[in-house]
C-alpha cells in the first residue's frame, strides 16, 4: 500500500503530540511489509509521518519539490530532512529549481500521483497560500484518490 502525507506546518506542541499519535495509529493499520510511505519531508506532519513509517518497518519514498527545497526549510529541520532522505528507497524530483508555492504544489501533485491513499493533517479550512494542505486535498479528490483526514477534535492551527 502506497500512502502519502500532506499537512499543516507550524502546529503547537499540544497539537503536534495529538497529530503524532494519530499518525502512529494510522500507520499501524498497514502491513509494514507492504507499506510505502511517500512524503516531501517538510517540517511537521510530513516528517512525523516519515519517521513513523520507518519505525513501523515500512519503506519511505521522498518527493523533492525543487532543487532548492532543502535550503527553503527551517534550518533547525534540515538535519531531520537529511536523515530521512538518507533512509529513502527512492527519491522523486519535479525538475524545478526554485522552492516556491508552485514547486510545492507540483511536488504534492507528484506525490498524489504515486499513492493509493493520502493522509491529510488538515483542519478543513482553506489554504493560507497556494499549494497548502487544502489545495493538495482538493487535487487528490479531483484525481480520485481517497483522502483520510486526521485532525484532533477542537484543535486549531493558531
Amino acid at each position: 500500500m502506497r500512502v502519502g502525507i500532506t499537512g499543516h506546518r507550524g502546529l503547537s506542541a499540544k497539537v503536534e503530540r495529538q497529530v503524532r499519535a494519530m499518525l502512529d495509529e494510522a500507520v499501524r493499520g498497514y502491513d509494514p511489509a507492504e507499506l510505502v510511505g511517500v512524503s516531501c519531508l517538510a517540517d511537521g506532519p510530513d516528517a512525523w509521518f516519515a519517521e513513523v513509517v520507518v519505525a513501523h518497518g515500512g519503506r519511505l519514498e521522498v518527493v523533492v519539490p525543487a532543487a532548492e527545497y532543502r535550503e527553503g526549510l527551517p534550518e533547525w529541520h534540515r538535519s531531520v530532512y537529511d536523515e530521512l532522505i538518507g533512509m529513502a528507497v527512492d527519491v522523486h524530483e519535479t525538475g524545478l529549481t526554485g522552492s516556491d508555492s508552485a514547486a510545492h504544489m507540483a511536488g504534492s501533485e507528484v506525490l498524489v500521483g504515486l499513492v493509493g491513499e493520502l493522509l491529510a493533517v488538515w483542519d478543513g479550512k482553506a489554504a493560507r497560500g497556494y499549494g497548502g494542505t487544502a489545495d493538495v486535498v482538493a487535487y487528490a479528490e479531483r484525481t480520485g484518490k481517497p483522502v483520510r483526514v486526521l485532525w484532533p477534535q477542537g484543535a486549531t492551527r493558531d
